[in-house]
């Protein structure tokens, strides 16, 4: 991508992705694998975003929400990505839009560059090499207006400034940072949000119906149904690293992904642990029925090229028939995707381990399994790190058939952190990270 103040295609409108699927093979009990399978996966085909101004795709969507896009381009769809039910077609979701980090006085300040950008849903289709945007739906509150993607609450989320990370912006209770998608058969949409963490349960037109937060949490303010239905404990999110990933079962339910493990007692706790929890939702009772301890393999396993253990996140979960799920375990450069079980006899709901003041804390054991935890089982399915022409960063993830994964990456609008993101006109020094979609087939099926 490349900075445009004016002149850039708009973006046109059209239809979605899809994906009729076979069940996957048998999950064995075995110990998680740790090496890649024999035969190697490979890329079959890579597609590449064109560049549409923010502007334009915003205000198309609701006028007059961005009065200057500083130069961005659309980007950031690939916070994941699910199939439509037409070849070569899928849903993808925007988080908040264009953000970064500038320090202050030795503090960092997050920034919002374009304030007024509302979260939407996309739909795309992959052609040739070609992403185009078929067609746009914007997230609004009862009443209509632009959800944003705003922080929620002082204290609790980061204080938001603009571009320069001089002037504060007004917090908003509305906004999310959307994350995961999921369409039900009624042509609504699931989406997982960061801030809270929250469950949003999105009409077809894109107005919030209702927002599922953990018990506890106390926001008020919001132009939508706001309800405490998730474990307190859930309160104890580390910041920006909420729900990232979302499936639905085949029988309805859902599945979301802490991104990373909760900062339990402390942050430092958090920071080292290897443990995250994933949560099992019924929307039919509108409540969570199962909680599940996922265990990440170490990052310098799942990247050889990093020693930080805070850099693992599951950005992405996949339902694969049953109540089989691939979990994405990844860090910005590499990500392996790991195929698990959701017995239950695993599940941990309304366990001590939900109770806050346990200690020590399931995130604080270095061997859950010994302590008594049933963690999920795993089997390593494919080493994505180890796939020539997969980009870093990937979010999402979608099945394409029997045996081809199609992958998505956040480009972050093409955004960089620090003074130099933009330039003296306030206007955006890209990264040159495009927004892609890359088909990697397997050597298996699935």
């Amino acid at each position: 991508m490349s900075p445009h103040a004016d002149g850039r295609r708009p973006f046109g409108r059209t239809a979605a992705v899809g994906l009729p699927l076979a069940l996957v093979a048998a999950l064995t009990a075995a110990a998680p694998a740790t090496g890649a399978p024999a035969e190697q996966a490979r890329v079959v085909r890579t597609a590449t975003l064109g560049e549409i101004p923010l502007g334009v795709f915003s205000n198309r969507l609701l006028p007059g929400t961005v009065d200057d896009d500083r130069g961005v381009d659309l980007g950031g769809i690939g916070s994941d990505i699910s199939a439509t039910g037409r070849k070569g077609e899928f849903w993808t979701v925007t988080d908040r839009g264009p953000n970064g980090q500038i320090k202050v006085g030795g503090t960092k300040r997050r920034t919002f560059p374009v304030p007024g950008f509302d979260p939407a849903i996309v739909r795309i289709r992959v052609t040739g090499g070609t992403v185009k945007v078929l067609d746009a739906i914007p997230i609004t509150t009862s009443s209509g207006a632009a959800v944003t993607g705003l922080s929620n609450q002082r204290g609790r989320d980061e204080a938001p400034y603009d571009y320069n990370a001089l002037t504060a912006l007004s917090y908003n209770p509305n906004g999310l940072d959307t994350e995961g998608i999921a369409r039900s058969q009624d042509g609504s949409f699931w989406l997982v949000d960061e801030y809270g963490p929250s469950l949003v349960h999105v009409s077809a037109r894109g107005q919030v119906l209702t927002r599922y937060v953990p018990k506890g949490l106390n926001l008020t303010g919001a132009d939508y149904p706001v309800v405490e239905a998730l474990p307190s404990v859930l309160l104890h999110r580390k910041v920006n690293r909420g729900f990232e990933g979302l499936a639905q079962l085949p029988g309805g339910d859902l599945v979301l992904a802490v991104q990373s493990p909760l900062s339990l007692p402390d942050t430092d706790a958090g920071e080292a642990s290897r443990t995250a929890r994933l949560l099992r939702f019924s929307p039919k009772r509108k409540a969570v029925t199962a909680e599940y301890a996922y265990r990440f393999d170490p990052v310098n396993v799942v990247d050889p090229s990093e020693d930080d253990t805070s850099e693992l996140k599951i950005s992405s979960v996949v339902a694969v028939g049953g109540d089989r799920l691939l979990v994405e375990e990844r860090t910005d450069k590499a990500a392996r995707l790991q195929l698990v079980r959701l017995d239950r006899s695993s599940n941990l709901l309304g366990s001590s381990w939900d109770d806050d003041t346990t200690s020590p804390s399931l995130e604080q054991l270095d061997d859950p399994a010994a302590s008594g935890v049933p963690v999920l089982a795993k089997r390593l399915v494919v080493d994505l790190g180890t796939v020539a022409g997969v980009p870093g960063k990937i979010e999402g993830v979608a099945r394409v058939d029997e045996d081809t994964l199609a992958l998505i990456n956040d480009n972050d609008f093409g955004m960089t952190d620090g003074t130099g993101a933009f330039d003296a006109d306030g206007r955006l020094v890209d990264s040159g990270v495009e927004t892609t979609v890359t088909y990697v087939r397997l050597p298996h099926r699935l």
